[in-house]
């Protein structure tokens, strides 16, 4: 049997679309920065061209042939990318904000859900979700209140990474801020997950608080496990690893044990990225720390690029056409949940209280929601909680979150540093 006929993805025509993800990457990266604009943008944008709703060189959605292959790649890259940026985080320093970082995770969930809840409350009173089961009303705005909640940190952090604001306290807090957010998700994923099963199986008292409880514990054990045991056994691991002559020990050691934590992190129910982002506060403290950044990056420049060339290859620009008449209440609800999204993330940023912390970095450094508000989607149209109608709408939402963070944050830094300019000059002599 041939790979055609079995479903799969002939090797010539991944070769060929590996290859033009590589290439449209850079292309599209070198015209953003060209218009200045962060070059994570370009890569969205080649993302959409490459996807399946234009050109659909690169498999777009679940089911196509080859699409599990790039999305593992896209997997292995956006924990490359964690793990870079862990390395280039100070452990003390994240530590330092946390007080901070933990207010921002709150607030950034709690605000978009109610808010993405009464929305959902006024949709169907108003007719625009389509045929839904009256009886699932609650539910339905619960599961579209979580699809707000969660950040989406792969696209903020690569954005800070280029801009070479990763140093910065304002990117501190957001990456704190996002490690917390993700295990608020997770427990909120638990609860909505219940009360879906609960639902379907005709109970009304199906949320398991003790199950919801294990799952918080499990994930900040992990957080805890890892960054101790880490310390303690890898400084010594890499002092006897860069003893060794074989080439490229180092580095693939240091990707290893990234992808480790990756795997026990998904383990215990968190996302891999967290695992990863950890793996690299860890290696952080270690004295080859510097040697592993410098040699990873010709490897996130491979695998980075396909995470976000994946995400703007899930967009379908058919769906913003307004002179189709079934798409102007998927647009109309979309609107409505993306205004919520960017304003329930964006406030989070004011909670923030400390003197000379530019908080609307903080607030559009939440706003993306990228493939977390997606799982959630895809959660309720799958368990039949989302109409068709309802899953397009945030999905669109998704989108658009993912799409303008890139700009907004190169706006307020420039706007921050252009007010800087002017406060030190009215104060020279």
């Amino acid at each position: 049997m041939s790979v055609e006929e079995a479903g799969g993805f002939p090797v010539e025509r991944f070769l060929f679309a590996l290859a033009l993800i590589l290439i449209t990457s850079k292309v599209f990266g070198e015209l953003a920065e060209r218009i200045k604009q962060p070059a994570v943008l370009g890569e969205l944008v080649a993302g959409v061209v490459l996807g399946g709703s234009m050109l659909a060189v690169v498999p777009s959605l679940p089911g196509q042939a080859g699409y599990e292959t790039f999305h593992l790649i896209a997997e292995v890259g956006v924990a490359i990318l964690l793990f870079e940026i862990g390395l280039e985080t100070n452990l003390r320093d994240l530590i330092r904000v946390g007080f901070n970082a933990t207010l921002v995770a709150v607030v950034g969930v709690a605000i978009p859900f109610a808010a993405g809840f009464l929305s959902v409350l006024a949709f169907e009173k108003f007719g625009l979700l389509g045929n839904i089961n009256p009886a699932f009303t609650t539910l339905v705005a619960i599961t579209a209140g979580a699809t707000l909640t969660a950040t989406s940190v792969g696209i903020t952090a690569r954005v800070l990474s280029d801009m070479n604001r990763l140093q910065t306290e304002e990117a501190r807090i957001v990456l704190g801020a996002a490690v917390i957010d993700d295990i608020l998700g997770l427990i909120i994923l638990a609860i909505v997950s219940g009360l879906i099963q609960a639902a379907k199986q005709g109970v009304h008292e199906g949320l398991n608080i003790a199950g919801v409880g294990i799952i918080a514990l499990k994930a900040f054990g992990f957080l805890f496990v890892a960054i101790v045991v880490g310390n303690l056994l890898s400084k010594r691991l890499f002092d006897l690893i860069n003893k060794m002559r074989v080439r490229g020990v180092l580095v693939l050691s240091a990707l290893s044990f990234a992808l480790i934590f990756a795997y026990i992190a998904k383990l215990v129910g968190l996302a891999p990225i967290v695992g990863a982002f950890t793996a690299g506060l860890v290696l952080a403290r270690t004295n080859q720390f510097k040697i592993i950044e410098t040699q990873l990056k010709p490897v996130a420049d491979v695998f980075t690029p396909v995470f976000f060339i994946m995400v703007g290859a899930a967009v379908d620009v058919h769906v913003f056409n307004p002179f189709e008449p079934r798409n102007v209440p998927i647009l109309l609800i979309a609107l409505v949940l993306f205004v919520v999204a960017i304003a329930g993330k964006f406030v989070s940023g004011w909670v923030v209280f400390k003197e000379g912390i530019r908080k609307s970095v903080i607030g559009i450094g939440m706003i993306p929601r990228g493939e977390v508000g997606l799982i959630f989607a895809n959660m309720g149209l799958s368990s039949g909680v989302f109409s068709s109608q309802l899953f397009s709408a945030v999905t669109v939402m998704v989108m658009l979150t993912t799409f303008v963070a890139p700009p907004l944050l190169k706006v307020a830094f420039s706007r921050e540093e252009a007010a800087e300019g002017e406060v030190t000059e009215e104060v020279k002599p």
